[in-house]
């Protein structure tokens, strides 16, 4: 069974101007549960990230400024978010979550969570929306509990997954991949272990053969035993951050080719949703759904 990590307080209540890009995380599921793509079952709630496996990856003195909500005004700028204990909570919560989803992947093929791919969570501090990074401390979990020997993160947001690269630089376990927009945030770029950059205004045609191109001598190189997948939608052309030009058809058939080139490796993959930020709602929960129907199609 396809099972989805999602809690009701991924989408929590924020000050007027943040309310728009939170509200995917309640109605995907909804729309999940009205077209019969997935029934109350394929849903799981995480519990908290232990404090223990939280400084595995992030560095102490930053957890103890997030836990006293004592980050100073621009370090809390910079996450784009106000500080509050429920978005620590919430944060604690999407981590554990995709730790959860490795479990369920390793037994069914793939796993997802509404939340996550918190790409721009760096060791000490956050950025973009993003607190803990949750694929690294997943990653770390696989890592030190043998239950993987080489992981490949597969990053395709829009925007680079810097803080991941900055985490697992020295990490030859871990292989970054990052595709996204050239001139897009951030402006320093980290060096993954693999970036793939795009012009502004790159379009479906484009952007499938790169990855096309990429993807599978990737797989078949590094010999990898589990994916991390960050399936953001802001490659749409209708993105108000993205500045590329992808239609939803063309993201489907993305999220469709990582998936089967995974299937054909027998490779496990948790899939974390990442960003989307069209001006119609619609238009990011059909490209999120997207992702979910295929997964529920191709593996169940």
């Amino acid at each position: 069974m396809l099972k989805i990590a999602f809690d009701p307080i991924y989408h929590h209540p924020l000050p007027k101007g943040h309310r728009f890009p939170m509200a995917k995380y309640s109605l995907l599921p909804e729309q999940l549960l009205y077209e019969g793509t997935c029934s109350e079952a394929n849903f799981f709630r995480p519990e908290l990230l232990s404090e223990q496996q939280l400084i595995r990856t992030h560095c102490p003195l930053y957890w103890q400024k997030l836990k006293e909500l004592n980050l100073s005004r621009a370090e809390e700028r910079r996450t784009g978010f106000p500080l509050s204990a429920q978005l620590v909570e919430r944060e604690r919560r999407i981590a554990q979550g995709t730790i959860d989803c490795c479990f369920h992947a390793l037994e069914n093929g793939v796993s997802l969570n509404i939340a996550g791919g918190t790409h721009h969570a760096y060791t000490n501090r956050g950025e973009g929306f993003c607190l803990l990074n949750d694929i690294a401390i997943a990653a770390h979990y696989l890592l030190d509990h043998k239950l993987a020997q080489q992981i490949l993160v597969i990053d395709l947001d829009v925007h680079q997954g810097n803080g991941t690269a900055e985490i697992m630089a020295d990490e030859d376990r871990v292989f970054t991949f990052s595709m996204h927009g050239a001139k897009n945030y951030p402006l320093h770029k980290e060096k993954s272990d693999l970036d793939i950059e795009l012009a502004d205004g790159t379009k479906d045609g484009e952007y499938l053969s790169r990855l096309k191109s990429q993807l599978p001598a990737l797989l078949d190189r590094l010999n990898a035993d589990f994916i991390f997948y960050q399936s953001g939608v802001d490659v749409l052309a209708t993105d108000k951050l993205g500045r590329l030009g992808m239609s939803i058809a063309g993201c489907k058939e993305r999220d469709r080719f990582v998936f089967e080139e995974a299937q054909k490796r027998h490779i496990p993959v948790a899939c974390s949703m990442g960003g989307g930020y069209s001006q119609r709602l619609a238009d990011i929960i059909e490209a999120h759904a997207n992702t979910y129907r295929l997964a529920q199609a191709m593996y169940f």
